[in-house]
């Protein structure tokens, strides 16, 4: 593991179609989690939190990362604005203040 922060402020990758960018993101965490370089935390806030939430079609890949040991940071505020704080399946609920402190501890921010 290292110092990097993957900040997902989107509900997929990119700006192709909606299926498309959920396959995206997918096959990306995917292979993160396979690379052996695993990022420090990634945060998820805005639309990203979605992907943390009951039906989403990465939870597998979000909770191998947690299992390995990455912090998954979602977005309260996010979460109470899109009525979806009781259907968080993968990270733990924080604040902005929580995406501040692992951005200033990382070395590395990469947004997707």
């Amino acid at each position: 593991m290292n110092d990097t922060l993957v900040v997902i402020n989107r509900e997929g990758m990119g700006s192709a179609e909606p299926a498309l960018q959920k396959k995206l993101v997918a096959t990306y965490l995917k292979l993160l989690a396979g690379n052996g370089s695993l990022p420090g935390a990634i945060a998820l806030y805005a639309d990203g939190v979605k992907l943390a939430c009951e039906g989403s079609p990465v939870l597998p890949e979000l909770a191998d990362l947690e299992t390995r040991g990455v912090h998954v940071i979602l977005c309260r505020t996010c979460l109470d604005h899109f009525g979806l704080a009781e259907k968080v399946k993968a990270g733990v609920i924080g604040g902005m203040g929580d995406i501040l402190a692992a951005q200033a501890m990382a070395a590395k921010v990469v947004t997707l």
